[in-house]
């Protein structure tokens, strides 16, 4: 892999994530609920639990949602909201398995662009796809030339037939993965990515295709983290019982940059990530932990 003009994370960084916040409608064998969603909501909520003041959200919904953004903001969130004629509505259902999700989409957002990103500023975007046509290449380059781009892959993998999503490739990752600094895809995304089921494999073809780091979620077996040529595994840490796992890639990659841009090495922002995903696994919603109590898991399983 050719290393040359990688992008890091810096103590002090800005960070900035784009996503589009959605109405969730999330069905496991306990319970039934219908609530906010979506990367930005997730992404901020953690960030906000964890005291991080050098952040801010960029969203597109309609007008059904601006209630949320409203209460959003009165717990202190600095959130810019580019109008949508709809706010993206996901129906998520759980199996047993919390691995085993099946996701229908009731409705579509605007995608985000060039022109409604122009005045947005920071040293790490962070972008949340949820769905092919949320960022185009154009949307990538343009963001790369001002920052570090770190993008959760989901979105680019999901075909939307009537209502029901499945998992395709898509066509022009060639084109996006070199303007990718940090890329973040779970097992199934990563397979359907480079045809392996083997992470340490998909980890450096992605790299081979330009993406800088790769951030590879692997549930109960943890994760792994390509980066400069060396791989990094991250423990899972026990949870005594899952309850909502939407959203846990959302906080993994919250934790992560949070604490890349505290100073953390690699190691220690991945497993801070991890620890803060099985707390969020065992509640509804998003992470409401603290710092302290990530860093408790972390200790406790030394």
């Amino acid at each position: 892999m050719d290393n040359t003009g990688i992008k890091h994370i810096k103590k002090g960084d800005k960070i900035c994530c784009i996503g589009h916040i959605t109405h969730d409608r999330v069905i496991t064998p306990r319970f039934e609920i219908d609530m906010p969603g979506g990367t930005a909501y997730y992404f901020a909520k953690a960030l906000r639990n964890l005291n991080h003041d050098n952040f801010h959200i960029v969203t597109g919904v309609a007008e059904d949602a601006l209630n949320v953004i409203a209460n959003l903001r009165k717990e202190g969130l600095d959130i810019e909201v580019v109008p949508s004629r709809n706010t993206v509505f996901f129906e998520n259902a759980y199996g047993e398995d919390m691995n085993d999700r099946r996701q229908r989409v009731l409705a579509k957002a605007d995608p985000f662009t060039k022109e409604s990103l122009e005045g947005v500023d920071a040293e790490v975007f962070h972008l949340g796809t949820l769905l092919a046509d949320d960022f185009s290449v154009d949307v990538i380059k343009n963001l790369s030339s001002r920052g570090i781009v770190s993008v959760d892959i989901q979105g680019y993998l999901r075909e939307v037939e009537g209502e029901k999503v499945k998992a395709v490739d898509f066509d022009r990752k060639f084109d996006l993965l070199p303007y990718i600094d940090i890329l973040k895809a779970n097992e199934k995304e990563m397979e359907t990515l480079t045809g392996t089921a083997d992470p340490y494999e998909s980890a450096r073809i992605i790299a081979g295709w330009g993406a800088k780091e790769v951030l590879l979620t692997l549930g109960d077996r943890g994760s792994l983290i390509y980066s400069d040529g060396e791989f990094h595994e991250i423990p899972a840490y026990p949870v005594k019982a899952a309850v909502d796992a939407t959203g846990c890639g959302d906080t993994y990659m919250a934790g992560y940059l949070y604490k890349r841009s505290r100073g953390a090495s690699i190691d220690e922002a991945g497993r801070f990530a991890a620890a803060m995903c099985s707390i969020k696994l065992a509640q509804k919603g998003p992470f409401t932990g603290t710092e302290e109590e990530v860093e408790k898991v972390i200790a406790s399983a030394l």
